[in-house]
């Protein structure tokens, strides 16, 4: 089934049509139907990328593409898609989003044209990228970051060195962004995001994790030892950097800080994520419940299936239309105020882990076996609520911003 002009209940334009159509024919032909295999094997879905920067929709004119729709509805809806085809194998094809997206939050016009397509590669030799920011002691808490990188003024050069944990695309990418402290008193304010290239002396992959959830995306460590970079690699420029570390030890307002950059630019792409593992599981479990009968009847029909069925259909009408509205507020302004992202990303992640738990439950033992995915999909939902700021921390963040007080 296409998408029509009228999707959700939302007027969509014929441009926005044309790409969302795009990405659900590839998702239904080449993502879907492979879900579970990838989910079981844990490679990376090396074949579906090629296929898909060959038609275009794994590159970095699609991305910009995707982001240049100031209304929201194309990367909102687009992302939804995805990741209701199957979340897995959505997150190694969007995965580079998240390095995409650090580079144009804070790079150069200059190292946005240069860096940004090297992140997706070419059709004929795609690539992927990474974000490298989490540590083993500072996954929420981006201030203990203790990466370090140190500035040669003589060569103009960088030195980093750090080892990166739970990082998607870690070790098997050609561009990676990474955030290291360059002032370490400065804690959040004092960090920089750096390029750092495959094949950079002293780059080097560290261990495979073995996930439990978005198994087909590659999460590993990556390894900073002596790592040198140019001057020119620094997201921004040095002359930004040093305008905004002088301000921050004034102790006046720095601006953006390297990570939380990225992170508000994201948010509310997290939360689209959400909202299509929900869908997934709500029309699987839909579908099954009007055809499995119990006690002479559909078990749709018995009211407790019912009420789980109208409760996810209205959580995930809601959680669209935040996803929406966030994405419009973003992609028109630049930025997100009164914790707008953390509330999107907070409630459609914990909607996707109820989702897909219900589904389960409609389907009963059926729900149990890996004949039906909505195991598969709640194992990758579990995720949702933990990366890019759990939802402990998203509360904090919202509470913050309701109370006017510093929560902890």
């Amino acid at each position: 089934m296409s998408i029509s002009e009228k999707w959700h209940g939302l007027d969509l334009t014929e441009d926005q049509l044309e790409m969302l159509n795009l990405v659900r024919d590839f998702c239904a032909k080449e993502v879907r139907p492979k879900g579970a295999q990838y989910h079981l094997s844990q490679e990376t879905p090396t074949a579906i990328l090629k296929k898909s920067a060959q038609c275009d929709f794994y590159s970095s004119d699609f991305f910009l593409q995707l982001f240049s729709d100031p209304t929201g509805l194309t990367a909102a809806l687009a992302i939804e898609e995805m990741f209701y085809s199957d979340a897995g194998i959505a997150l190694a094809l969007f995965g580079t989003g998240l390095p995409a997206s650090a580079i144009v939050a804070n790079g150069t016009p200059k190292q946005i044209e240069k860096w940004l397509p090297r992140c997706f590669g070419t059709a004929k030799d795609p690539k992927v990228a990474a974000f490298c920011c989490s540590e083993a002691e500072a996954g929420s808490d981006v201030s203990n970051i203790r990466t370090r990188a140190v500035y040669d003024e003589k060569s103009d050069t960088w030195t980093i060195n750090g080892i990166k944990h739970w990082i998607t695309n870690g070790g098997i990418s050609d561009v990676y962004v990474v955030v290291a402290s360059v002032d370490p008193e400065l804690k959040s304010r004092g960090q920089a995001s750096f390029i750092v290239t495959d094949g950079t002396p002293g780059l080097s992959a560290g261990r495979h994790l073995d996930k439990h959830g978005f198994r087909a995306s590659h999460t590993g460590e990556v390894i900073l030892d002596n790592v040198v970079v140019p001057g020119d690699h620094l997201l921004g420029g040095k002359d930004r950097l040093d305008k905004r570390l002088s301000r921050a030890r004034r102790n006046e307002s720095s601006g953006e800080q390297a990570a939380m950059a990225t992170f508000e630019a994201t948010r509310w792409m997290v939360a689209a994520m959400g909202v299509g593992i929900a869908r997934a599981a709500f029309e699987y479990a839909r579908d099954y419940a009007v055809v499995r009968e119990q006690f002479g009847k559909p078990i749709a029909a018995h009211q407790q299936v019912a009420e789980l069925l109208a409760d996810m259909a209205t959580e995930i009408h809601l959680a669209r239309l935040g996803v929406i509205n966030a994405a419009q507020t973003y992609l028109s302004t630049g930025k997100l105020d009164r914790a707008q992202g953390s509330m999107v990303k907070y409630f459609a992640s914990e909607l996707a882990v109820k989702a897909t738990r219900n589904a389960m439950q409609i389907l009963g033992g059926a729900g149990y076996v890996n004949e039906h995915p909505v195991a598969q999909w709640h194992a990758d939902a579990l995720l949702l609520p933990i990366f890019e700021g759990t939802s402990q921390i998203q509360k904090n963040v919202i509470a913050s911003v309701v109370t006017g007080l510093r929560i902890r």
